[in-house]
């Protein structure tokens, strides 16, 4: 007769071995979740900054879907600024400067959400982080707050 050397998990332990699969499955989707949440926020700045794709430059100057501005433009590449109207290049940028914001306002203290993102999008980290953004750039962040959340709805209502 034969002995199983592998008895079942005893049922304290079932529990956290639910959990650990559970915290092992929203680890591995993380960054799905982060690329999406980055994705639909991206999408809202370019609905808010240039719904139309219109060429022609800001009042300052800003150029393409995210109306960058030749400053902030050359911080992430050597292209030249009128590359900002083509949409995969203005796309790999403003990934780049996505990034970069959600570092310095997590590196600040700040939490890095959708509507934190647009307003340093829209006022600059610093003015978040001191929270000394002007309404205007407020009421940008909630409109961008509210586009990623109703494109997070669309999405879910896709996937069914």
């Amino acid at each position: 007769m034969t002995t199983n050397t592998l008895s079942p998990a005893p049922a304290l332990a079932r529990p956290l071995v639910r959990g650990a699969v559970a915290m092992a499955l929203v680890c591995a989707l993380s960054p799905l979740v982060r690329a999406s949440e980055r994705a639909f926020t991206l999408e809202a700045i370019h609905q808010l900054e240039n719904p139309l794709n219109s060429r022609r430059p800001g009042h300052c100057g800003e150029l393409g879907p995210y109306q960058f501005r030749e400053e902030t433009w050359y911080k992430y590449t050597q292209e030249s600024f009128y590359q900002a109207l083509d949409r995969k290049t203005s796309d790999r940028i403003a990934v780049c400067h996505y990034d970069w914001i959600r570092g310095e306002l997590a590196r600040r203290g700040v939490a890095p959400s959708p509507y934190n993102i647009a307003l340093a999008w829209n006022s600059g980290v610093g003015a978040v982080a001191r929270g000394s953004a002007p309404a205007v750039a407020r009421d940008y962040a909630r409109r961008a707050a509210n586009l990623v959340e109703s494109f997070e709805h669309a999405g879910l209502a896709d996937a069914r």
